[in-house]
């Protein structure tokens, strides 16, 4: 009954949009703890960065692999149960974390628990609800999306940097877990799988959209890799997007208020800096949103890729040195932080078509966070081992310029992944 009443005068979709972003931005409260937390466990416990960065890295792989499977999830049951489920194991995990005593323990309720609900919560969930219940705006609404996390960002790591430093790193574990909680009844109220529930078409559609695959989610997840793996533009978007990974989440996003504090810089301090980035993210991420709409996907992902090696090859020099060149990196890695997101997605969807696109970028993703994985475990070791991280700052400027070469050699044309997919059948009793 509210859906048609609200329905009447705006569109259901902006609805389920907003919705999805509130749950994004409590989400992303998982993404900003790790970087808050590294020097404080290094006290308490004893453990060293690179041990720590292992369990982030943990987490960053589960939360890449779990995307495709969780995409095939929300088409077998609903992203409203998916979502919910997500949201419950990600508060448990981060909240036991508090009892925790040893390094097992942080592998496996920061590493596993939390990197499992994670991943139903990337950004593969934009791409669904984006593709399912958009036609138009459809590029503008995957960087709304996906500037959540940025938003997220930018109200957490204050917040969590400030009660570490006053009240002690579990009361920042107990906030995250707390605001994950909240986002449960307003999922569960106003959130909808697809326009039919409503009685709608998506925003902007002229005719029905064709079912999707109701089959074994797991099988459906691994038939769309079998495809895409044929695929040369598959490969270097995957790679790209390693790369993206690589230097944001994985480095970035783990690494620069420990390597902030090197410099003598303080905790909240180096919070605050990581979330100025989060404003100019916001800026440039729906930004990149509008500019998909309306331009090559791939020259937009070249600029991005390329703006953002040059400010990583100038954070080594500036990092506690200048203030100036330290504003410099802010603004230009900040506009294009998550930005490729969006031409990520349309470029999967183009190849892939619309009822793939969202699972076979799924995939993509998880590419993404092997590479976040793999920067945050190089990154930690590598710190551990010369006891700084310039070596790490300008590899990764130089991987960036890679990428810029990779994505501009994609083909646009749709492959034969695009068709509409196969049902598999469930198992009897599935």
């Amino acid at each position: 009954m509210i859906a048609r009443v609200v329905s009447g005068r705006l569109h259901y979709a902006w609805i389920v949009a907003a919705v999805t972003f509130v749950t994004l931005l409590a989400a992303a409260g998982t993404r900003a703890t790790p970087g808050v937390l590294i020097v404080p466990l290094q006290h308490d416990f004893g453990w060293n960065r690179a041990e720590i960065s292992a369990a982030v890295s943990i987490n960053l792989v589960l939360f890449g692999l779990i995307g495709p499977f969780a995409a095939a999830f929300m088409a077998r049951f609903g992203i409203r149960r998916v979502v919910l489920g997500a949201l419950l194991t990600i508060a448990v995990g981060v909240g036991l974390t508090t009892v925790m005593t040893n390094l097992v323990e942080l592998y496996l309720l920061w590493g596993v628990v939390v990197g499992v609900g994670a991943g139903c919560m990337a950004s593969v969930l934009a791409a669904v609800v984006a593709n399912r219940w958009f036609v138009a705006r459809r590029g503008l609404l995957v960087g709304v999306l996906t500037a959540a996390g940025a938003t997220g960002q930018l109200i957490f790591l204050p917040v969590l940097a400030s009660e570490v430093v006053t009240v002690g790193w579990r009361w920042a574990s107990l906030t995250v877990a707390g605001a994950l909680l909240l986002a449960v009844p307003l999922v569960f109220l106003f959130l909808r799988d697809k326009p039919a529930d409503v009685g709608l078409r998506a925003y902007g559609a002229t005719e029905e959209e064709a079912p999707a695959a109701t089959g074994n989610p797991f099988a459906t997840a691994l038939q769309g890799l079998g495809l895409a793996v044929g695929s040369g533009a598959f490969w270097l978007l995957a790679g790209s997007f390693f790369i993206c990974g690589a230097t944001t989440n994985g480095l970035i996003g783990t690494h620069l208020i420990p390597a902030a504090m090197d410099h003598g810089i303080a905790e909240v301090t180096a919070a605050s800096l990581l979330a100025v980035i989060g404003v100019f993210d916001i800026v440039g991420t729906i930004g990149s949103g509008w500019l998909t709409d309306r331009f090559d996907s791939r020259w937009l992902l070249f600029w991005y890729y390329g703006l953002r090696g040059l400010a990583l090859l100038l954070l080594p020099f500036v990092l506690g040195s200048s203030f100036l060149g330290l504003i410099v990196f802010i603004v230009f890695y900040g506009l294009d932080w998550v930005a490729t997101v969006p031409p990520t997605v349309a470029l999967a969807t183009s190849i892939f078509g619309k009822q793939r696109g969202p699972m076979i970028f799924g995939w993509i993703f998880a590419a993404h966070q092997f590479g976040a994985a793999m920067a945050a475990f190089a990154a930690g070791a590598l710190r551990t081992w010369l006891g700084d991280y310039q070596v790490t700052f300008i590899s990764a400027g130089l991987l960036c310029l890679i990428a810029c070469g990779l994505v501009i050699r994609i083909a646009r044309e749709p492959t034969e992944v695009a068709r509409p997919p196969r049902l598999v059948e469930a198992p009897a009793g599935y």
